[in-house]
């Protein structure tokens, strides 16, 4: 039994606090499919406010198989807390109603990788997770996520991350073939310049996630100054992906927010891409 329970911090602002309506703008921004949907390995899915970023993460999730099993990692946007923070026995909440804790899966990372730690200091006001949990329940409401925030940019402890998320599903996938884990990067792009110079660096970036290149994106992020926030949870996705796989990802839908506020002066990036 969880014993704890992690209160939505952005509802009513970020996304609709009303359940009804939620689900409407849910639905609004994850048309159906004709091509079946893909039991992908990861992915990356924009966290703003939904009227910015919800068609992006909606082109995603439309195309995504959601297992039960899913781990989501983002960015630390708050500065609270420990670098690696998990909350492993924590309950989610959302209008939508609760998503519980892979308390199996949180265990056997926080033991694989001591240097990720139990902290909901990192968690509590943080909304890159909370704002991918409505389009997840939307679609399957069984649903059991590790929420993990990175507040750190050294590429050795996010490639050491990567080994150990990667390790730790590929046992879970040993003992049931069947077992399936999504590993979910919540990242906006480019931040606050305009939006010729933001499609420039985010293509940049963008390039080395379609090369599954871990290295090579944090590179071009620290190089070209592309204000990526998750460019860390991305690192820590791709390494773990090839590791269990994956051979390939897809650009599904990119814009910036000037798409939809018309200020193309200062905007911010989003991508959506499925690897696989």
């Amino acid at each position: 039994m969880n014993s704890a329970v992690r209160s939505p911090a952005v509802a009513g602002r970020f996304y609709p606090g009303r359940a009804a309506e939620l689900l409407r703008e849910i639905r609004e921004y994850t048309p159906q499919v004709e091509t079946g949907r893909i039991a992908a390995i990861g992915c990356v899915a924009p966290h703003a406010g939904y009227i910015y970023s919800g068609a992006v993460a909606g082109a995603v999730y439309s195309r995504l198989e959601i297992p039960k099993r899913s781990v989501i990692l983002c960015p630390n946007h708050t500065g609270k807390g420990r670098p690696l923070a998990v909350m492993a026995n924590t309950t989610w909440q959302t209008p939508l109603g609760e998503v519980a804790a892979d308390a199996e899966l949180g265990a056997l990372l926080l033991h694989r990788f001591p240097a990720l730690q139990e902290d909901s200091s990192a968690h509590r006001g943080e909304h890159a997770i909370e704002v991918q949990l409505p389009f997840l329940q939307a679609q399957r409401r069984d649903l059991n996520i590790v929420p993990v925030v990175i507040g750190t940019s050294n590429f050795d402890v996010l490639r050491g991350l990567g080994e150990a998320l990667a390790d730790v599903i590929g046992d879970c996938q040993e003992e049931d073939r069947e077992e399936k884990v999504l590993i979910i990067a919540s990242s906006d792009m480019n931040h606050y310049e305009s939006d010729a110079i933001t499609r420039v660096k985010d293509h940049k970036a963008i390039e080395r996630v379609l090369a599954l290149d871990a290295h090579g994106l944090w590179q071009v992020v620290m190089n070209e100054d592309i204000s990526m926030c998750g460019f860390g949870p991305t690192i820590v996705m791709l390494t773990a992906t090839k590791l269990l796989g994956a051979t390939s990802a897809t650009l599904v839908k990119y814009a910036t927010s000037g798409d939809v506020s018309g200020d193309y002066e200062s905007v911010v990036g989003y991508a959506g891409i499925i690897v696989q």
